[in-house]
């Protein structure tokens, strides 16, 4: 048997000069053209940034040779759709810091499909990302237009950021007392009532805000009410008055079922690295149990206690319904429209004070989705006893129909 390492040895010529200085020049070019793209992204100090956007694409029903009507595909949608952001960018002055696109979702409702998509650019450092959000948005706005690709309808653009975080992830715990840095969950409020905190919200919008029915048991005069922003209530970082609350008109308290509500403010918020917009998931969609979510919020770090002036945060993994159904946790106490979350073992989990609060997840675009509100569950942490939220999902369409989202 022969081994087959070595064994070759070419004849031995003489080099000439130019064999000599090639490789030699190559190596040159190599190293500027190395030096030169750490001297863009480094010395320049560009970062990547992603813009989450959508719009509406309003008929669907194309002619077909033979006259009658059909419909595009939504791997044809999907590709019409990108190549027209491409378009649009490398033909304006975002060019140079334009990347790429790519369509995540595409929603069907009735005649129409709303488009998601992540828009990828290379900015310097420096600079407001609300002013390139601006610029980006107006430019998306006055192009499609002009552009007749697709029936697009130009009122329906939005770039708006939708959950995105500017902080990166870090881990801790609700009711270990860790706290979540600021700007990781820029879509977090608080709900008071007489200038006191009762309950968690979402912001859907940059004027509507989503929560449980439960928390306005005792009022919903929206004149009792205001809303903080920030990762501290006391100071908050924005304070908004309440226009109108919509609670669930089949809620009955003190019954479970309908828990959730629609807060609208009286004015705006503009949006920040801070204060956000989380995005809404599609009726039909669904998660898998023991998929990763977190949930934050400024409630009680143990059972009988007080909710706390700093946000916190932890992470948990869904539950399925069949194994929250199980006698010895939940049984028949689990309806429609509810979701499990938390450890069968306890210790991580909402308290008191967290109510109406965000149980979210990411996708694989790094985007963040509501897909619960903290509703209700037995003591805080106890063994058996997840934490179980109003479904998103199942709601969908009644959150649609009272906020226009």
């Amino acid at each position: 048997m022969m081994y087959r390492t070595g064994g070759f040895a070419p004849p031995n010529r003489a080099l000439k000069p130019w064999m000599i200085a090639l490789p030699i020049l190559l190596s040159l070019i190599l190293v500027g053209v190395t030096l030169g793209l750490l001297a863009r992204f480094l010395i320049s100090g560009e970062k990547t940034e992603y813009y989450h956007g959508t719009f509406t694409i309003s008929d669907l029903l194309t002619s077909s040779n033979n006259g009658q009507k059909s419909t595009y595909q939504f791997k044809d949608l999907q590709e019409m759709s990108e190549n027209l952001v491409d378009e649009i960018f490398i033909d304006s002055a975002l060019n140079k810091h334009y990347i790429k696109n790519q369509v995540v979702r595409l929603t069907p409702e009735g005649d129409s499909v709303t488009a998601d998509i992540i828009m990828v650019f290379q900015f310097p450092s420096t600079g407001q990302r609300a002013v390139r959000e601006k610029e980006i948005h107006s430019l998306l706005n006055r192009k499609i237009r002009t552009r007749r690709a697709l029936p697009i309808n130009v009122s329906s653009v939005q770039v708006n950021g939708c959950g995105k975080r500017a902080t990166p992830l870090a881990v801790n715990r609700i009711m270990s007392g860790e706290l979540a840095p600021r700007g990781a969950w820029p879509w977090q409020a608080s709900l008071q009532r007489n200038n006191v905190h009762q309950c968690g919200a979402t912001l859907i919008s940059n004027i509507w805000l989503v929560t449980v029915a439960h928390c306005f048991k005792n009022s919903v005069d929206p004149r009792q009410w205001t809303v903080s922003f920030g990762t501290t209530i006391n100071p908050p970082l924005m304070r908004r008055n309440v226009k109108k609350i919509v609670v669930h008109e089949r809620y009955r308290s003190p019954s479970r079922e309908y828990d959730i509500a629609v807060v609208q403010l009286s004015s705006k918020v503009p949006f920040s690295d801070d204060i956000r917009r989380v995005c809404l998931p599609a009726a039909s969609d669904s998660f898998r149990p023991n998929s990763t979510a977190y949930i934050t919020g400024f409630g009680a770090l143990y059972y009988g206690g007080e909710s706390q002036n700093n946000l916190r945060e932890a992470r948990v993994k869904l539950i399925s319904n069949d194994v929250c159904k199980l006698p010895h946790v939940y049984g028949n106490d689990i309806k429609f429209g509810m979701l499990c979350a938390g450890y069968l073992e306890g210790i991580f989990d909402a308290c008191r004070g967290d109510s109406g609060g965000p149980l979210v997840i990411r996708d694989n675009t790094d985007t963040w989705y509501l897909i619960g509100i903290v509703s209700w569950g037995d003591n805080c942490g106890q063994k058996n006893k997840p934490g179980v939220y109003t479904e998103v999902t199942y709601y969908r369409r009644w959150i649609a129909s009272k906020t226009g989202l």
